[in-house]
């Protein structure tokens, strides 16, 4: 079997390097000459045999949009292009339609594995018609993990499928990593808990919250120790955690924990939230909390639009005020 493959950043690059050790002949474009096979799309595509599968992994949108545009000018009919990117799903169909002109065929294929992709195997999962995923099948195994085919890949149904499923994964993992992020951050509160990292680490093996996630945490506090001091608490998304909570909402399926892990990532990269400061206004307005400053100071507890303190900040202090509307007094 021999594929062209384009784009061989930190993904491309594994995965030519795991194909051909797979015995899959490979032949690789990418923009930089440094790690480019062949200097030109048009040299790739002359490179390969007929019927040609080429497998484009670049970025998600409009990159991969131009990738399949130029490769639907080059191919020929019975070729084939597998999309290996974070594509939306809806993208798929397009592309399907588009390609199909030429007699080109389609497959998207959701790619999980990451930078360890390369030695444990990546979890594929593809949509595209029956007969393109069978031919392809040789490269799928190349990449795949060992052991039984259907634990490290799926023909998940017809074109967008794969993608649709690489979708709701990466939902999942949103949802996953926030439990175990909650998780640490309570650990660490407790003065009585004196070892964060080796609660984890006996987690690993014989619970049920045990995981390559759960492995890759132990991983990250032995390296960083539990402050964690060398990062910031600032997380950005891909996208298809947001892709996720929208076809909950379009499907009508509660995803409750998924929907918060994603919001908790906005919160991540507000140094300042706008909402938080309006809730600690609210409070200071109804009964007399004390609100911060800027600079760190407590304001006055009795600080009110109206410049009066109210019936509740006269008779009790903010920290008083507790759980109160504004009475000073929980009591009835």
């Amino acid at each position: 079997m021999h594929i062209g493959l384009v784009g061989l950043g930190k993904m491309g690059g594994n995965m030519r390097t795991r194909l051909r050790r797979g015995g899959v002949e490979v032949t690789g474009f990418d923009n930089n000459p440094d790690l480019s096979d062949v200097p030109s799309m048009e040299a790739l595509v002359e490179a390969l045999p007929a019927p040609r599968a080429v497998w484009v992994m670049v970025p998600a949108g409009e990159i991969t949009h131009k990738v399949i545009d130029q490769l639907k000018g080059l191919l020929s009919e019975g070729d084939v292009v597998i999309d290996g990117g974070n594509s939306k799903y809806t993208d798929d169909a397009a592309h399907a339609e588009s390609l199909a002109e030429k007699g080109v065929g389609f497959v998207d294929c959701g790619v999980s594995g990451g930078i360890w992709g390369l030695d444990n195997g990546y979890g594929l999962m593809c949509g595209g018609e029956a007969d393109l995923v069978e031919r392809l099948l040789p490269v799928f195994d190349a990449l795949r993990p060992e052991g039984p085919r259907e634990e490290g890949f799926v023909h998940a149904g017809a074109v967008g499928a794969g993608h649709y499923a690489k979708m709701v994964h990466n939902g999942i993992e949103y949802g996953l990593m926030q439990a175990y992020a909650e998780g640490f951050e309570l650990l660490t509160a407790k003065d009585i808990v004196t070892d964060v990292t080796g609660s984890f680490k006996a987690w690993t093996r014989g619970t049920v919250v045990r995981s390559w996630l759960l492995d890759l945490l132990v991983r990250a506090l032995e390296a960083e120790g539990t402050s964690l001091g060398s990062i910031r608490g600032y997380v950005n998304d891909s996208g298809e955690g947001r892709w996720t909570v929208e076809e909950a909402i379009n499907e009508s399926v509660p995803m409750p924990a998924i929907t918060a892990a994603l919001f908790a990532r906005f919160a991540s990269r507000q140094d300042d939230s706008p909402a938080m400061k309006m809730v600690a206004a609210l409070r200071n307005q109804f009964g007399g909390h004390a609100v911060e400053s800027l600079g760190g100071d407590d304001a006055a507890a009795d600080q009110t639009s109206g410049g009066e303190p109210e019936q509740g900040a006269q008779e009790a202090s903010a920290a008083e005020a507790g759980p109160s509307s504004g009475t000073g007094s929980t009591s009835r």
